[in-house]
């Protein structure tokens, strides 16, 4: 090895971070498993680098034994002897054995150390920079598509988009531009593996987190989101001051706010409800954009009955039933939802005197 070898190790590890030793060891240990196989031999060696120099020495090691049965991994004491005077029964000899033309087979190896331990050190890199983003938003460039997968370009790695992460009706070209959510990253043996979403409920919670500076700054909450990609989704906001609106933050000055979210999620209605630790008053809010004449709480059974005006029984259900069951994985209750009709025929007496509860939510479509 010359010097220049070893002024490229030097420079390995001041730009990418690879340690030297650690690269001295792995030659050494590359370089017994070459000798070996090039020598034929089972002799027991031990390959010594020069640290400065790149100089390399192979040395058998040998047993110091009374009487030699196998010559290979053996020697007598008199023998050892020979090489140093100190030598015990038990002790391990060593004789320097390098091959004549070894340095060939020794740069060889060493270049293919080298090579697959800078491969693994960027995929070691690739993949702390991804882990720390794995439920965040990142945007990408659309490479190709499969029947499973669409394969997207973020700078130094490919991810996977599963086709079935993506809204309904939504296609991608060649040369897209692409925001998606990491929902996980794996670090495999051909490298990282990085799993995108299109329809993953995070995507839309990251969104508002990006949008809305009173999110981002921790001043409103987002305590809950229930989404169904494409169509609909509910998104339940909380504020830690009393001065601050949590819904009129998340929609902006003029909508601007959630109008750019929707137009990301490629018309996706979004209904933005103020939460409640009062259950009446978030499962009215959660049942936007219908309204709510009264609620009534069953708490053993974790299930709210919601009565509505009778014209507003199938918005509150909505398009098969989307607009309940999204309220109820919002909530995280039960919902049953009965027209005002209904009620007073069950339960044989008016509802509320047919006065709407106050509600604090926005429904964009």
């Amino acid at each position: 090895m010359s010097m220049d070898f070893i002024e490229a190790l030097n420079e390995l590890e001041r730009e990418k971070g690879i340690s030297k030793d650690i690269l001295f060891e792995a030659i050494e240990a590359a370089l017994i498993s070459s000798y070996k196989r090039n020598f034929n031999t089972a002799q027991n060696v031990r390959v010594d680098m020069n640290r400065n120099t790149g100089g390399i020495k192979v040395f058998a090691r040998k047993l110091v034994v009374e009487e030699v049965l196998d010559p290979r991994t053996e020697i007598s004491l008199p023998a050892a002897r020979e090489i140093h005077p100190g030598f015990q029964i038990d002790d391990v000899a060593e004789i320097e054995v390098t091959p004549r033309d070894f340095g060939r087979i020794a740069a060889q190896t060493a270049k293919q150390v080298v090579t697959q331990r800078i491969r693994e050190a960027e995929r070691g890199l690739i993949y702390n920079a991804f882990v720390d983003k794995e439920e965040d938003i990142v945007t990408g460039i659309v490479q190709r598509q499969d029947l499973r997968n669409i394969y997207v370009d973020l700078g130094k790695v490919e991810a996977h988009l599963p086709l079935n992460e993506l809204m309904p009706n939504e296609k991608f070209k060649h040369n897209d531009r692409i925001k998606a959510y990491i929902t996980k990253v794996e670090n495999t043996t051909k490298g990282p593996q990085i799993l995108l979403s299109r329809s993953h409920p995070g995507l839309l919670k990251r969104l508002f987190e990006l949008e809305v500076p009173e999110i981002y700054d921790g001043v409103v909450e987002i305590k809950s989101v229930a989404r169904e990609a494409g169509f609909r989704s509910k998104i339940a906001v909380y504020s830690r001051n009393a001065e601050v609106d949590p819904v009129g933050s998340c929609v902006g000055p003029k909508g601007q706010r959630v109008q750019t979210i929707v137009n990301e999620l490629r018309g996706e209605k979004i209904d933005i409800v103020r939460y409640s630790d009062n259950v009446e008053e978030y499962v009215a809010n959660a049942l936007s954009p219908s309204k709510v004449l009264e609620v009534q709480v069953f708490e053993a059974e974790k299930m709210a009955r919601v009565i509505v005006p009778d014209y507003q029984l199938s918005l509150a259900i909505g398009i098969k039933g989307q607009n309940a069951r999204l309220a109820a994985k919002l909530t995280g209750w039960k919902i049953d939802i009965k027209s005002e009709t209904q009620a007073e025929e069950e339960f044989g007496r008016p509802i509320s005197d047919g006065e709407e509860m106050p509600q604090d939510s926005v429904s964009v479509d």
